[in-house]
């Protein structure tokens, strides 16, 4: 995925946290480590890395606000991401 390519994603998926952030049965805290990076799409001059970091965790927080527990689709999604915002961290 080219860089402009993983910041429109990024973006995107934004646009879905911000949707559960305004539903009231999502808690807040879920989104706190992607707050924390301080990536947003915005920040071009950050590494490609960064962003897929960031898009990894988001997804995380995204997949557990979705989900009903661990064993739920939703659920393995979010294992998946944050072994994978895992993997990306190793790698900056």
């Amino acid at each position: 995925m080219h860089k402009d390519e993983l910041l429109e994603l990024h973006e995107q998926m934004l646009t879905i946290k911000d949707y559960f952030r305004k539903q009231e049965a999502v808690d807040d805290s879920l989104f706190e480590p992607y707050e924390e990076l301080d990536v947003t799409p915005a920040d071009v001059h950050m590494s490609k890395s960064e962003h897929k970091h960031a898009v990894f965790v988001l997804g995380n927080a995204l997949a557990n606000a979705m989900s009903e527990d661990e064993f739920s689709d939703a659920g393995r999604v979010s294992k998946r991401m944050k072994e994978l915002a895992e993997d990306a961290e190793s790698k900056l």
